[in-house]
């Protein structure tokens, strides 16, 4: 019972972090665009959105590897 729930979160975060990148702008801009993300840049080139949803991929990509390596360790 506990390792089908671990799976099932494992990949509601994977395909949640496939949706955060596919949100990041690319050279031509991106899916982010639709949500306002070309509205403007700040002086560090990027908007508050875009560093948001950096930080947001960022943290989720980590706890996709903790899942990674928790599911590993259950599944051996």
């Amino acid at each position: 019972m506990f390792t089908a729930l671990f799976i099932v979160i494992h990949v509601l975060i994977s395909l949640g972090l496939i949706f955060l990148v596919l949100l990041h702008s690319g050279k031509g801009g991106g899916l982010s665009d639709m949500f306002g993300g070309g509205l403007g840049a700040t002086a560090a080139g990027s908007t508050v959105m875009e560093k948001n949803l950096d930080r947001i991929t960022v943290i989720l990509a980590v706890v996709f590897g903790f899942s990674t390596l928790g599911l590993a360790m259950l599944l051996s």
